[in-house]
């Protein structure tokens, strides 16, 4: 009989198997660690660490769901262990789990009320949930059993951006910083609040402070890139899109935003094509198929536009300024019923944007709904009283209804903003001389729609 043959010679080669995962693990080979860790547990799958083990290999890279079952089957043969249990309400937090999350926090704050962490990692679910005062109180139950902890200046810092508490949790971020000079991504969060708090000077230092830890952080880099696009830094933020693409080559969203750069420069030969590069990387990218949609009808390809504007209306679209512009392209298609579809979702999601009334009541103008479209052009103008197609086609729609009055007042208020307008002033001289007692010929004319070329963010 062979030596390994034996039972504790099979034993043996499991522990074998678990040292190496641990090497691996270390030296950051975590799918050869799993492959290690998987031989010893075929072998004994009774070992409670090697399933812990398991489960913060399969964290290190996101598989959050399979460490979740790996914590599980540790707890089973270590029932009441805190770190298996805080690790699991991590991984039920990060799945969205909230409730078994804070139910499991809880039952160790149970088992022992001075586990630090069961406080600390409430933070950050209670944050997720929206719950910022518990939050705070998790906070500082922490506090009191550990001072210095930098995750919990973190978990609370995110709880503070949420609320748009951008400043305390500049203050907290920092506190993170200089405790745990390593904390991941720590620079990077700070230059976050500085930005949304509009500092850009302090968000730039520690953008740059970020990448000079981690220069190959993808995520980093596009982030910066869109600061400093926002700036107006143009040069820079093409040299840091660029340099996305020479880390992944395929990373859509680098050649979507180097194709907004060259559509906002009127280049729009060079912008069509990365678009058309950006989508061939990803065909579920929001944003390159309202873009070529602008390109073609641009350049006069009505069917290639609507095409494009189709396509679109495919994904998810949840900006407001991206629909309307959409809503304003279809009316100028012709395409009525997908323009109202796109405004009436652009309404829902912003209900204080004045273009998007004003756009449903060109649309409702088009198909000869007067009164719909005045009140779509009177609610256009309670938001902004001095919306200028709201107060010019309103006026044009209600000499279409015959109300001469509401007209006459819109079209007065439209010429002190747009004095030179030539409609606007052979409509006020047709209503001038209606009030006379002479009558209007072809006052009313189908709308002619804007297009709405924001810029999408």
């Amino acid at each position: 009989m062979l030596f390994d043959d034996m039972e504790f010679g099979t034993y043996d080669r499991a522990e074998r198997n678990a040292r190496k995962a641990y090497e691996l693990y270390e030296d950051g080979q975590m799918a050869q660690a799993l492959v290690e860790l998987d031989l010893a547990l075929e072998i004994n799958p009774t070992n409670s660490a090697w399933h812990f083990n398991k489960g913060l290999t399969l964290d290190s890279i996101s598989r959050f769901s399979e460490a979740i079952e790996a914590y599980e089957a540790a707890l089973e043969l270590s029932p009441g262990d805190l770190e298996i249990l805080n690790s699991l309400g991590v991984d039920y937090t990060r799945t969205g789990q909230y409730d078994r999350a804070i139910a499991t926090f809880e039952y160790i704050q149970q088992l022992d009320s001075r586990f630090e962490p069961c406080y600390c990692n409430r933070i950050i679910t209670y944050t997720e949930m929206g719950l910022h005062d518990q939050a705070e109180q998790m906070f500082y139950l922490a506090q009191q059993l550990e001072p210095d902890c930098a995750l919990c200046y973190y978990n609370i810092g995110n709880s503070l951006f949420a609320r748009g508490q951008y400043k305390k949790a500049v203050q907290c971020w920092l506190k993170t910083a200089e405790l745990e000079p390593s904390h991941p991504q720590i620079h990077y969060r700070i230059a976050q609040a500085y930005w949304s708090h509009g500092d850009p000077v302090e968000a730039r230092e520690h953008f740059l402070s970020e990448l000079r830890a981690n220069p190959g952080d993808i995520e980093v880099i596009m982030d910066f890139a869109l600061f400093l696009l926002e700036l107006g830094d143009i040069a820079s933020s093409r040299e840091k899109f660029r340099r996305i693409l020479e880390l992944d080559p395929d990373f859509a969203p680098a050649l979507f935003y180097l194709g907004e750069i060259a559509f906002n420069q009127n280049d729009l030969t060079r912008a069509e094509r990365l678009f058309r590069q950006a989508l061939d990387r990803d065909s579920t990218l929001a944003g390159p198929h309202y873009r070529m949609a602008q390109c073609a009808l641009a350049n006069g390809r009505p069917k290639e536009a609507r095409a494009c504007l189709m396509a679109e209306l495919e994904l998810d679209i949840e900006e407001a300024g991206t629909l309307i512009s959409m809503g304003s392209m279809f009316l100028t298609l012709g395409d009525n019923d997908n323009a109202i579809g796109c405004l009436l979702r652009a309404s829902n999601l912003d209900m204080t944007n004045p273009d998007a009334h004003y756009y449903l009541g060109v649309g409702a103008a088009n198909k000869g709904h007067l009164d719909d479209a005045a009140q779509f052009f009177a609610h256009a103008l309670d938001i902004d009283p001095e919306h200028l197609g709201a107060l010019r086609d309103s006026a044009f729609t209600y000499v279409a209804a015959g109300r001469m009055d509401k007209a006459a007042e819109r079209v007065r208020r439209a010429r002190v903003l747009m004095p030179s307008d030539s409609r606007l002033r052979m409509l006020d001289y047709s209503l001038r001389v209606l009030a006379v007692g002479r009558g209007i010929t072809d006052a009313f004319r189908k709308l002619d729609p804007r297009r709405l070329l924001k810029r999408r963010r």
